[in-house]
């Protein structure tokens, strides 16, 4: 059987062009990476915005179950990951002609333009949409020091 593959040569380029201007990738910039073992994990596509002290991030993850979902939050750096698994059986007598959906890892790890509260940080799984808030960390207020 053979593979076939869809390939869009203006996808990376413009994902790249339309990056936010606080949103900035900390992994390789192909939408298609490998990780250590030379497994193809895909880039999970996000949507960052900004209101009210508080990010807002809408990653599509198609096909994945919410407990296979991790998010990481730590600073200003944002890392999500999650895996979705085959689990359709073949009947007997059937075989696979062409098949387009996508099994396997999705990773995103981005920087957003200040400190993350990871106290706060909320996460809401929904028709393949996973939504975080990621509240603001609140700065301290700059104090004077009295030279003795």
């Amino acid at each position: 059987m053979a593979n076939i593959n869809r390939y869009d040569a203006f996808s990376d380029v413009f994902d790249d062009f339309f990056k936010g201007f606080l949103v900035r990738p900390v992994a390789s910039p192909s939408a298609i990476d490998r990780n250590e073992l030379g497994d193809v994990v895909r880039r999970a596509r996000i949507d960052v915005t900004e209101q009210n002290g508080e990010y807002k991030v809408l990653a599509e993850l198609p096909g994945v179950k919410k407990e296979d979902i991790k998010v990481e939050v730590d600073g200003d750096q944002v890392s999500i990951s999650a895996e979705s698994r085959v689990e359709r059986e073949a009947k007997d007598g059937e075989r696979l002609l062409h098949s387009e959906r996508y099994y396997g890892r999705l990773a995103r790890v981005f920087r957003v333009g200040q400190e993350v509260d990871p106290a706060r940080v909320s996460a809401k799984y929904e028709n393949g949409i996973l939504e975080l808030t990621l509240p603001k960390k609140e700065s301290t207020a700059a104090k004077q020091i009295t030279v003795q």
